[in-house]
């Protein structure tokens, strides 16, 4: 796997970082997780724009121009053989002396690396639970400080389930790393972004998707109750697109299996992958 790091692309067991760098003294930095189809990057201008907004938030100047960030992702695509790929950059304030104010002057870690991506096949299901959302006030930050959601999530893994649905005062916020949705009477339903959500890619394609297939949707709270009594719930992410859940906490959503709007949706989601893959 070759990586790129501070302005070079050399092999991972070559990467090193400072044991002072504030990414792993504090979690003082962001990321972004953006997957590749047929040597192509999902939504980058998008993932760009996601990163700027995380980056301002922690008032971190972005360290590469737009453009530099498109020839440093590309040549990292290329290195790594092209084809399904899924790419992880993490920004961090740098190594400095451990101060908890930011250091002056700051020099930014700059860190890629690209894995191999497989197609997903149609989804058979998932299970998931709930679990009170336990995470910061600024969810909206990609922030690599992430302990909350490893600990949600792994509570998940411990009972079969593929993700924890965060309940925060009585409604339905995301999954511990996902986007939620849910469909009442065929219409879809997702949380509006604000602090306690990340404003997902996969999230907003869907949204755009169903606009332009005149799909009914809303963007509204969720209360718990409705979660519970909804005919469909999906968890959407980059890496996993669109998940159907057919159980939550142990109880049948819907029919107990994948709904027909999760399906119309999935298709038009494959479709849009597979222009992608054609340059279209």
């Amino acid at each position: 796997m070759i990586v790129y790091l501070n302005g070079e692309f050399l092999p991972l067991s070559e990467a090193r970082v400072p044991v002072l760098d504030r990414g792993f003294i504090f979690g003082d930095g962001v990321y972004e997780v953006i997957p590749v189809y047929a040597g192509r990057l999902f939504r980058l201008q998008e993932h760009l724009q996601r990163l700027e907004n995380s980056l301002t938030s922690i008032k971190l100047h972005n360290p590469l121009s737009r453009q530099q960030w498109l020839e440093r992702l590309e040549t990292l695509v290329d290195r790594n053989n092209g084809g399904d790929q899924s790419i992880y950059l993490q920004v961090t304030r740098g190594p400095a002396k451990r101060n908890h104010n930011f250091p002056e002057p700051v020099v930014p870690t700059v860190f890629m690396m690209s894995e191999p991506a497989s197609i997903l096949p149609p989804s058979l299901g998932a299970k998931a639970i709930t679990r009170t959302d336990t995470r910061w006030q600024r969810c909206d930050i990609k922030s690599i400080a992430l302990l909350a959601n490893v600990l949600l999530r792994q509570e998940a893994v411990e009972v079969g389930a593929a993700e924890a649905i965060l309940i925060r005062e009585g409604y339905a916020m995301e999954g511990a790393a996902s986007n939620v949705f849910i469909v009442v009477d065929g219409v879809a339903i997702t949380p509006p972004n604000s602090q306690f959500i990340l404003p997902g890619i996969t999230r907003d394609l869907i949204i755009e998707a169903m606009q332009a297939a005149q799909l009914p949707y809303r963007e509204a709270d969720i209360p718990e109750a409705q979660l519970r009594g909804s005919d469909e719930i999906w968890i959407t992410s980059s890496t996993r697109e669109i998940i159907p859940v057919i159980t939550l906490d142990d109880k049948p959503v819907g029919a107990g299996q994948p709904g027909p709007v999760w399906s119309q949706v999935w298709h038009i989601y494959q479709d849009y992958k597979q222009k992608l893959r054609s340059n279209v």
